[in-house]
């Protein structure tokens, strides 16, 4: 018998059908097309409609994963849910998709490390499958971004969007492919405020003075944020190298958090990786936090973007501050 190994065996995504254009933007804000193609290359991003919510797009997005993997809803050991909008604080997000999806044997849990939520999922679903605890993990990233963001801020309103990914995560001895061979995950809680949504937890509930100060919508320092990510990222991407003995020519697809071009672009001027090499969706789809990676991972391997024996790489940074990156060989 082989060493016990995790891969991903089954992908899967869904978004909403309702579509925020920039031009619908300039009619909301101060803005203009040009503008934020310039800053941030995104063209439109998804907007959930009303009465859907993150359960709506996490659950489908589930079901195509597993649907892939070859499995029943009862195969499914664990259910972890990496978002910053579930649908309810309590009882978790994952419950209410664990209901919808009728995942009997599995326990579930939500997973908050913001737009790094994804990558967090699959190091710790790996971690379950090593350690004995599961077979078969599901993890979803999924948000409802557009429900805490704030319209009236010209510079953020631009950039969020809705949408769902996930991945079956498997246990193997065999060479099915989608190793996860490595992962790294950081934070820093020095720089927490550098988004930060205010009010609506523990410290600060929920007031009339709270909903009239918008401090139930995320804010951001972005130029901070945006010094912190050229780092974390290329500051990632030296050390998934230099910790698996390989070169950038050895990673055939780099998917990043989708979060704005002109970071991506910064950091990939600091490391010299060819933009060739990049999955690129935010065009489209815009910046959806935590299932911005599963979204762009499913189309990579729906589309053939991705073969049989190509080592990728998933790196990202998020809120808290988060940041960290999974490298499989698929």
């Amino acid at each position: 018998m082989g060493a016990m190994r995790a891969f991903i065996s089954g992908t899967g995504s869904c978004l909403p059908e309702k579509r925020l254009t920039n031009s619908d933007l300039e009619r909301i804000v101060e803005t203009s097309d040009e503008w934020i193609v310039q800053r941030t290359g995104i063209r439109e991003r998804r907007v959930a409609s009303d009465g859907e919510a993150t359960t709506h797009f996490g659950a489908e997005a589930c079901r195509r994963a597993v649907e892939m993997a070859g499995l029943a809803p009862q195969d499914i050991d664990c259910l972890i849910l990496a978002s910053i909008t579930p649908d309810t604080f309590i009882p978790s997000g994952a419950v209410h998709i664990q209901e919808r999806l009728g995942l009997a044997n599995a326990f579930a849990f939500d997973l908050n490390a913001a737009c790094t939520g994804f990558v967090y999922g699959l190091a710790v679903a790996r971690g379950l499958i090593l350690g004995g605890t599961a077979r078969h993990v599901l993890v979803s990233g999924a948000e409802t971004l557009t429900r805490i963001t704030d319209y009236r801020d010209r510079n953020s309103c631009i950039l969020f969007g809705d949408g769902a990914g996930a991945a079956v995560v498997s246990a193997g001895e065999g060479s099915e492919g989608g190793d996860i061979v490595d992962c790294h995950l950081r934070s820093d809680g020095r720089l927490a405020s550098l988004i930060e949504m205010e009010a609506g937890g523990a410290r600060l509930p929920a007031s009339h003075e709270t909903v009239e100060r918008r401090q139930h919508y995320m804010k951001m320092n972005g130029r901070e944020v945006f010094k912190f990510a050229v780092t974390s990222l290329s500051e990632m991407m030296r050390r998934v190298v230099s910790s698996n003995g390989i070169g950038f020519d050895d990673l055939k697809l780099v998917i990043p958090h989708q979060v704005n071009q002109r970071i991506i672009d910064a950091s990939l001027r600091r490391i010299g990786i060819p933009s060739e090499k990049l999955y690129l969706n935010l065009e489209r789809y815009g910046n959806t936090s935590a299932a911005s990676i599963p979204i762009a991972l499913d189309e990579a391997v729906r589309t053939g973007a991705i073969e049989r024996g190509d080592l990728i790489c998933l790196v990202a940074f998020g809120a808290g501050m988060t940041w960290g990156y999974n490298l499989v060989r698929w």
